[in-house]
């Protein structure tokens, strides 16, 4: 159970460090659609070097996963909302422990996605570009955790 923790939170950490990554630096090679997640924010694979062909499966793929994190989030933002309300109403502990199993799924569907969404990518990326897309992840979950602050940006 401890490891499956330790795994849930390396891969929100992962996920969270690399969009923020991202975000800050603005690193930019090529046009591509908007991230419905923080426009005009570029997305992971543009500093990869891809080529027309690639990012042509590239673009459809990060639109479909980015709509789907989107909604997952505005869910578990819904269930935030409901906890708290059921925490301040003093509900009784069962419909609280299912409101948790509810977000706890979610959380689940977000982790399958990203994972689905890792090794779709990497079948389009050449060797040196799945090297470096790693090294990226690597290097922003080594980011985050020197940073001391939360994965999940404290949500």
């Amino acid at each position: 159970m401890t490891f499956l923790l330790i795994l849930s939170l390396a891969i929100n950490a992962a996920v969270l460090a690399t969009l923020g990554y991202h975000y800050y630096h603005g690193t930019s090679l090529t046009e591509s659609v908007p991230c419905p997640m923080s426009p005009g924010d570029s997305h992971l694979y543009q500093s990869l070097g891809l080529s027309d062909a690639q990012l042509s499966k590239m673009e459809p793929l990060a639109q479909k996963f980015h709509g789907r994190l989107s909604d997952l989030g505005a869910a578990i933002e819904g269930k935030k909302e409901v906890l708290v309300d059921l925490l301040a109403k003093n509900e009784d502990p069962a419909s609280i422990e299912n409101l948790r199993k509810q977000m706890a799924n979610i959380q689940d569907e977000i982790q399958k996605e990203v994972i689905t969404h890792i090794m779709d990518s990497k079948k389009i990326l050449d060797p040196n570009q799945q090297q470096r897309f790693f090294d990226l992840m690597r290097q922003s979950m080594i980011q985050t955790k020197s940073s001391g602050l939360p994965a999940n940006g404290g949500k």
